[in-house]
């Protein structure tokens, strides 16, 4: 709509130029030959009374002062030259005649003969104005040249010209007061229509698989819009039929995942198990003098074996199990350290900021994360010649930071988007549990756990608890 306006103005103010530029073209040249007529009228009747001889060598003595009388009543100055182009007689003042051309052109010369109706007329661009001239034959009473009439034409657009400015701001000023009502009108009217864009835009923005998404509902919609509302919705259903079925077959999944990694740890000591009762079944003799040396052997071969199975079974158990919503006000230095003290490693050093901080957590919980953190730093130190484990803790505004920074081996880029599943281990031993349990008991209490790691120098993992759970 603004863009119509503005083109609308456009187009008329070039057609206004060019019909402006089109009469003025035309006035002045009806205007130049109505002079030019009424000259020729004169200069007739001039001829007409003369006593002289109607010949080219008296027009200097017919026009004597004749020439005067004429420009004076037809108000314009003009020229008289000889056939040949020499200036015979002109109505300018003397001192004006140092302007006036003492002798015409051949172009000029050649273009009145040979014009059809015998009149040329000369456009000439001066001084920043418009010039014509026209030349045509003087003629006796028979017809027969005897002498060239030149009458110069000065074409005065001021007065027209002011017009057209004084119309063109006119037309400016409507067509700005048009150009605000149309850009009031679009706005409204954008906004009018965008309006139920806008709104599926924002439901479509809020569009998350994880999330229970809500349908459009639109009053007074376009027939286009409730198209497009009624495909959003049906894509919503199909959305969350499809979440719903993608929940169930993770779920399946993630049981079927660890079914099996529980089958396949259960299986590592039942077949040592297996072979030692072979083996005491074949060997077993009760008069044997050692027999109760290898029924000692036999008995901590199956203990230890058990003692396997249950430390699996507890593992699974504790990773099962979700936090105890239990916030207690503790000391978290306090703790941390009590949680250090069940390590015998020297190399393990505890730097907090201050002696105290407080916060609500729970504390078995808060140990459990702490010492599944040291332990895989301590995993870490095999191949280190001069181990070394730092745990520090910190306090930034409303939040609790511990790090538990090591220099052991790192972990490979490959591994690093792993580390937090809850099977996936490094190790050759242990069920891979430790870091994923970490990880759900800090999200429980709203935390978050990040870590650094370069192959070779070291790991860094950056625990953070708020201090008050919301």
């Amino acid at each position: 709509m603004i863009l119509l306006v503005v083109v609308a103005f456009i187009l008329i103010a070039g057609v206004t130029l060019y019909q402006y530029k089109e009469q003025s073209e035309d006035y002045h040249r009806d205007r130049l030959e109505r002079k030019e007529e009424q000259v020729k009228a004169s200069i007739d009747y001039v001829l007409m009374s003369t006593t002289y001889p109607v010949e080219t060598e008296y027009l200097d003595l017919i026009f004597k002062d004749e020439i005067y009388q004429i420009a004076d009543v037809q108000n314009v100055n003009f020229n008289i030259y000889d056939l040949e182009g020499g200036l015979v007689k002109s109505s300018r003042p003397k001192f004006e005649e140092d302007s006036i051309s003492q002798c015409l052109s051949a172009l000029v010369l050649n273009k009145l003969s040979m014009s059809a109706d015998k009149r040329f007329v000369e456009k000439k661009i001066a001084a920043g104005g418009r010039f014509q001239s026209s030349y045509t034959y003087i003629n006796d009473n028979k017809f027969k040249p005897i002498g060239i009439l030149n009458l110069p034409y000065f074409e005065d657009d001021t007065f027209n010209t002011m017009e057209l400015r004084e119309f063109l701001i006119r037309l400016g000023v409507v067509y700005l007061f048009m150009l605000i009502i149309a850009i009031i009108l679009a706005y409204f009217i954008s906004r009018y229509i965008t309006r139920s864009l806008k709104t599926i835009s924002d439901k479509i923005d809020k569009t998350r698989l994880s999330h229970r998404n809500e349908k459009i509902i639109l009053n007074g919609a376009s027939k286009e819009i409730e198209t497009l509302v009624g495909a959003y919705n049906s894509m919503i259903d199909e959305l969350e039929e499809s979440a719903v079925k993608l929940a169930r077959s993770e779920r399946e999944q993630a049981w079927r995942e660890m079914a099996r990694q529980v089958a396949h740890e259960i299986k590592n000591p039942l077949t040592p198990m297996r072979l030692s009762v072979q083996s005491f079944e074949r060997k077993f003799d009760p008069d044997d003098p050692n027999i109760v040396t290898k029924v000692k052997e036999y008995s901590n071969t199956l203990i230890q074996q058990i003692d396997t199975m249950s430390s699996i079974a507890s593992a699974f158990s504790n990773f099962a199990k979700m936090p105890a919503q239990q916030n207690e006000t503790l000391n978290i230095v306090k703790v941390v350290k009590l949680a250090l003290d069940i390590f015998n490693e020297n190399y393990i050093s505890l730097v907090a900021q201050e002696e105290e901080i407080i916060a609500k957590l729970d504390r078995t919980q808060l140990i459990r994360v702490v010492t599944n953190l040291v332990k895989n730093a301590i995993q870490a130190m095999d191949e280190t010649s001069e181990p070394n484990i730092v745990v520090s803790i910190t306090t930034e505004e409303n939040l609790i930071k511990i790090t538990v920074a090591d220099n052991g081996k790192g972990i490979p880029d490959d591994f690093k988007d792993k580390i937090f599943e809850p099977k996936f281990t490094t190790k050759t031993s242990g069920m891979g549990l430790g870091l994923g349990m970490v990880k759900n008991i800090v999200e429980t209490y709203q935390g978050n756990i990040t870590f650094t790691s370069q192959t070779g120098k070291g790991t860094v993992f950056t625990v953070t608890f708020p201090k008050v759970k919301t």
